[in-house]
């Protein structure tokens, strides 16, 4: 039996003997989706990362999430690489845990149905352009209307009361748009993209974080909210938190936080590969300095003033990189253990998959059932005294179509009618459901 078949059917395992903690246990460690959220319902109106990545978080902590789809379904379920079946990894490791209804909201019907969704759910989320959103009925005054509880959030590439706001955005233009891709041209290199989709995931965040703010207030005070996360205004607060820095308090002075900036910062080369070394403290530095015979670094007049140190932390690095290749990666790494200087090697993709601390708390393990799955990306927060159910795979498009319509009221008359005319879609049929 396949380890992600074990996970599906292995038993779950609720100590919930004398009020204790209560988890679902599987290869000895809990994993899965916790009850932090559970009750709350969320309708998902998003594709890619960005939305469904957001909505895939509220899911990982309990909530039932429904994942509306176009009848073609979400872009992401195209995107390379796949599995020998054909499903995405994109979309697999984007949309655990919640179901799929595949509406046509081109549709009057299909449109019906959504505000019937709305009417019964606590948050509906969406990450279409403003404009195209309001042309389907679906902004936010239209369904407060319907459901004056609900928590709308708009995940947006650009907000909706600045010039940018009907401008199209991926995770690229934001990058460049909000200084990520800059940062490199201090160090000495050309702009550039990090090689991953931090945007939308750094995005995803700050909306499952505002969804849970406003869910307890809801549970407070029985109030909805209109929530916008603008993918460009929150990365563009990601960057400057700390890169604001001297311009925070002079008009004049030009934003950086020269540590970061300096060109020295950077991995250094061993006697046969590459290693990261933070030593951050004056302590840190002098241990340092001391290991590679540089002591006459430590009794130089800038070294003993926290403020003039700092000043100079590049020809520091400049000092450490030249004595680092005279020993190998691991060599230092024994050593900087050691001295308790906060170190790492230089990990690659491959190397995560291996690393011995991921592997010993089976990080990667495969924690749902998706047909040939190997691996996951885990929920990475534990939480005690939660409890837990075992992960569901990503639904099939249009997988729990008539599942929810029933609830909603249609009869399977109706149902089958507007599967027929293409208002809505379903992966099974009408007899099996």
């Amino acid at each position: 039996m396949s380890k992600s078949r074990a996970c599906a059917q292995k038993v779950l395992d609720h100590n919930n003997n004398d009020g204790g903690d209560s988890a679902a246990i599987y290869q000895g460690k809990e994993v899965g989706v916790l009850d932090l959220l559970k009750g709350v319902r969320v309708v998902e109106l998003t594709t890619i990362v960005l939305g469904p990545m957001a909505g895939q978080m509220l899911a990982d902590f309990g909530a039932e999430v429904i994942k509306v789809e176009a009848p073609n379904g979400d872009l992401a379920r195209q995107v390379e690489p796949r599995s020998a079946t054909g499903e995405s990894t994109m979309f697999v490791n984007c949309n655990r845990n919640k179901q799929s209804m595949a509406v046509n909201l081109k549709t009057d019907e299909g449109r019906e149905i959504m505000r019937r969704l709305i009417g019964e759910t606590d948050v509906f989320v969406h990450n279409m352009r403003m404009k195209a959103i309001e042309r389907l009925g679906l902004d936010a005054k239209t369904l407060h209307k319907i459901n004056q509880g609900l928590i709308y959030c708009s995940a947006i590439g650009f907000g909706s009361d600045g010039p940018y706001a009907d401008r199209p955005a991926y995770d690229d233009v934001i990058q460049a748009a909000s200084g990520i891709a800059h940062l490199p041209t201090y160090t000495g290199s050309d702009p550039a993209y990090v090689p991953g989709v931090i945007a939308d995931k750094i995005a995803a965040l700050y909306a499952a974080n505002a969804i849970a703010a406003a869910l307890y207030r809801k549970v407070q005070t029985g109030r909805g909210a209109e929530l916008e996360v603008p993918m460009f205004e929150v990365m563009s607060s990601f960057v400057m938190t700390e890169h604001l820095a001297a311009a925070s308090f002079d008009e004049e002075a030009k934003p950086g936080y020269q540590r970061l900036l300096n060109r020295h910062r950077r991995p250094f080369r061993s006697a046969d590969g590459w290693i990261a070394v933070l030593p951050y403290t004056e302590a840190h530095w002098r241990r340092t300095f001391t290991e590679i015979s540089r002591e006459d670094v430590l009794v130089q007049e800038w070294f003993q003033n926290d403020s003039t140190r700092s000043s100079r932390v590049g020809d520091m690095y400049e000092i450490l990189a030249e004595s680092m290749p005279e020993r190998t990666t691991e060599d230092w790494v024994t050593t900087f253990k050691r001295l308790d200087v906060p170190h790492s090697r230089v990990s690659s993709l491959e190397d995560l998959l291996s690393d011995p601390h991921l592997q010993a708390i089976g990080f990667f393990d495969a924690t749902d059932d998706t047909l040939g799955r190997v691996r996951s990306v885990p929920q990475p927060v534990r939480v005690g005294g939660s409890d837990m159910a075992l992960d569901q795979r990503a639904p099939l498009l249009g997988e729990n179509t008539l599942q929810l319509l029933r609830e909603l009221g249609y009869q399977d008359h109706e149902t089958q009618a507007l599967v027929a005319r293409g208002v809505v879609r379903s992966s099974i049929k009408l007899k099996e459901a």
